[in-house]
């Protein structure tokens, strides 16, 4: 059982005098930082704010941080270091992806995307229309929002190069069977970029358990700084163009990074693997096993919340009904704009958020309004039982 007391130490958020009283429900938007992230950058800033990788001590410590963050981060997804490349943000880095596969494909072959995904993974991969390359879309279930593998397979054929999908989509929630997808994908001779973004948070996955070709997610949404972290797997990382410097093709994380990184950001990146290996050293477990204490806590949690929404006629919830197959992220449509409800429950110590997510296309396909939005309440393992009840007597207030 996940020891909350201890989780919460871990984030300076919850002894910050400002934002006592306050529930945080925009995680999916960005997490609180934990202590040792902000440890790291502080120390970088202050000790090691130079060009790394110069042969003086100030140098040689910073380039040494910067290589502990991606190799631990590499160890805990269980690819190699080299595998594993930092970027400033998920969709800058979904488009230098996308400028790869422009040159590595040919007119007339196919990409598969989704109308479940954050425009992140959708929209940098629909713009190659304009280069020839074909798009085909894999639909959700207007309903209920579910991406059916079996509608999949009726789209693959041997002109299908890439299919792009979500772990779960930032308003849907649902967890998608990725294995499942991706051996879908592969048996049609295609590769696969699965946008991890707002499933990450809420434990990091075994990438040779998924089998995916590309995995991506921001840091900003997994207790870290404001980078995006992708990895792609080392036969198609090479088989790439690359898009860095010229002399640096050699370098497979650095083909993918066509512009210096932040150094401070990647090296407290770090930071990362210190908060999940301390969970796990405090539990007495596995640093793999610690995504079942935080899915555990976050499915107990769940329960009630879902619970109340379903006793309520007056929204829309989109997504699962149950905890076990889903995110806890909760996007409802209701009969005024969810920035407008987001504003309601303010008052009320509820942090929330409202729009359309950067989810037009999810919206529009499940029958919301983009303009009206939805509103998302969105949690991770560290939210307490007694935050999830000022929530629901917050939106008993104002619904």
């Amino acid at each position: 059982m996940l020891d909350l007391t201890h989780v919460r130490a871990q984030f300076p958020a919850f002894s910050e005098p400002t934002l006592q009283g306050q529930a945080f429900f925009e995680n999916a938007g960005g997490s609180y930082t934990c202590r040792p992230v902000i440890d790291r950058l502080t120390r970088f800033y202050t000790q090691r704010k130079v060009q790394p990788y110069a042969p003086y001590a100030a140098s040689e410590a910073g380039g040494a941080e910067m290589d502990e963050a991606r190799s631990r981060l590499a160890r805990l997804m269980n690819v190699a270091p080299d595998e594993l490349s930092f970027g400033p943000s998920t969709t800058a880095n979904t488009y230098v992806l996308a400028q790869a596969f422009r040159r590595f494909m040919r007119p007339g072959e196919v990409i598969i995307v989704t109308d479940q995904d954050h425009e992140a993974n959708s929209g940098p991969w629909r713009r190659l229309a304009e280069e020839g390359i074909k798009i085909r879309e894999w639909r959700m279930n207007p309903r209920t929002g579910h991406l059916d593998p079996a509608d999949l397979e009726a789209l693959l054929d041997d002109d299908v190069r890439l299919v792009c999908f979500p772990h779960c989509s930032n308003v849907v929630a649902e967890i998608n069977p990725v294995a499942e997808i991706t051996a879908l994908a592969h048996a049609a001779g295609a590769f696969t970029c699965v946008d991890g973004v707002s499933y990450a948070p809420h434990g990091l996955p075994d990438m040779d358990a998924l089998g995916a070709d590309i995995y991506l997610f921001s840091a900003y949404k997994t207790y870290g700084p404001h980078q995006g972290l992708m990895l792609i797997r080392r036969a198609l990382a090479e088989a790439l163009p690359n898009q860095g410097h010229s002399f640096n093709g050699g370098s497979l994380y650095k083909r993918f990074t066509p512009a210096g990184p932040d150094h401070a950001q990647v090296a407290a990146c770090a930071g990362i693997a210190d908060y999940i290996e301390g969970l796990a050293d405090h539990h007495g477990v596995s640093a793999a096993e610690v995504s079942g204490l935080m899915r555990a806590q976050e499915i107990a949690l769940s329960g009630p919340l879902l619970d109340y929404l379903a006793g309520r006629n007056d929204l829309r919830l989109l997504g699962p009904a149950e905890a076990e197959g889903r995110a806890p992220t909760f996007a409802l449509a209701l009969d005024r704009p969810g920035a407008e409800l987001a504003a309601a429950l303010a008052p009320h110590g509820i942090m929330a958020g409202g729009g359309d997510f950067y989810a037009v296309r999810a919206l529009q396909a499940l029958g919301v309004d983009p303009a009206r939005g939805v509103l998302r309440l969105s949690f991770t393992h560290y939210t307490s039982e007694a935050e999830i009840s000022q929530l629901i007597s917050a939106l008993d207030a104002v619904l």
